[in-house]
């Protein structure tokens, strides 16, 4: 993509993460991490990759915990740049806060959403129908749980509903999937120093006063990481390759597992697909896979099991544990024979005892 073509973005993280505690209890929903990297470097990586290099993250909770994990991301090819909200502003009002560092147009992204939408094909599509304010819609099977956006034949905004009630009707299974492209100048128009909705009270006020605003649809990987259950199962999708990224985990690939420094142990107890991080310890006769991600740190007892589950670092499993299905958060200990399972969510040092059974 050539360099006229590039935008810039602004990433929304001004919450608090409260839907994914407790493992948001100590550490930023912006940088939890996936496969071992901080989720933000998804979304930063996605940008890149489709010529936008200038990011503004609009965010007010443990900002601390984003610089130490990304700093200005140019590792990751962009450069970011932070604006922080002595309180939230919501959706709209975060916008309106980074307006001053804006030019042309704009990519805006809700920060839990994990995608790999093509924004090349949506920038395209902007211009095409003269557009100020295009938002990416994704379909879903029951709307119910959403808001829905409705459209005409050509993709024209007509409406914004609330989750429709159990009666009443469902005129679309469109969703709004927090990514918009927008002129900055329209951003101005939001008020500052208050919270705004983007959803409630920007789109609804551009359709009603005509300006061109467009959805835009097109098939593509896509998941709010908002929940425990949905932060795990966004890992395993990517483990399973479900999600199209450039971004790869840490260290090198083998057999199938991505290992960042030498196991302390044979690598033949890991089972693929696997991230394993720096340090691991895995004993006798343990098994790790398949769709496990260990994080740095991390030591496997003799004969334990770790299977569809995500450590974070400096996790502790006894001899002969079964860990399955979970999020165990970081210096977490697991009793020995213990077993865990069935979305089960630890908080940052929980400690299990041995033979305890959770979530089996």
């Amino acid at each position: 993509m050539s360099g006229a073509d590039a935008t810039q973005a602004v990433i929304l993280a001004g919450g608090q993460g409260t839907r994914l505690r407790p493992l948001t209890l100590a550490r930023a929903k912006p940088v939890v991490p996936l496969l071992n990297r901080p989720f933000l470097a998804y979304q930063l990586a996605l940008l890149r990759d489709h010529g936008v290099t200038d990011v503004i993250l609009a965010c007010s909770y443990r900002v601390d915990d984003v610089r130490e994990a990304l700093g200005h991301a140019e590792h990751l090819g962009v450069h970011l740049r932070y604006v922080i909200e002595t309180e939230p502003l919501g959706t709209g009002g975060g916008v309106r806060n980074a307006v001053d560092l804006m030019r042309g147009t704009v990519f805006v992204l809700n920060g839990d959403v994990l995608t790999d939408a093509d924004l090349t094909v949506m920038r395209r599509f902007h211009q095409a129908n003269g557009s100020r304010a295009t938002i990416f819609l994704v379909p879903v099977a029951d709307p119910r749980a959403y808001g829905l956006v409705e459209t005409d034949a050509a993709g024209r905004l007509l409406r914004f509903r609330e989750k429709p009630t159990a009666d009443e009707p469902i005129t679309t299974n469109m969703i709004n999937a927090g990514i918009y492209l927008v002129d900055a100048e329209l951003l101005r128009r939001m008020p500052a120093g208050r919270p705004v909705s983007i959803e409630r009270e920007f789109f609804p006020q551009l359709i009603a006063e005509g300006v061109p605003s467009f959805g835009f649809t097109t098939p593509a990987y896509w998941r709010d990481i908002g929940s425990p259950s949905a932060y795990r199962a966004a890992q395993m999708d990517l483990l399973d390759g479900r999600v199209r990224t450039t971004l790869m985990p840490p260290g090198e690939r083998h057999d199938g597992a991505w290992l960042e420094s030498a196991v302390c142990g044979s690598t033949d107890r890991i089972t693929g697909p696997a991230v394993v991080g720096d340090g691991v310890e895995i004993g006798r006769g343990a098994r790790v896979g398949p769709r496990a991600v260990l994080g740095s740190g991390c030591r496997i007892g003799a004969g334990a099991h770790v299977e569809n589950a995500v450590l974070w670092e400096g996790v502790c499993v006894g001899e002969g544990a079964r860990l399955t299905n979970c999020v165990v958060a970081t210096d977490a200990h697991i009793g020995a024979h213990a077993e865990i399972g069935a979305d089960v969510v630890l908080e940052p040092g929980a400690v299990v005892a041995d033979r305890a059974r959770l979530g089996v």
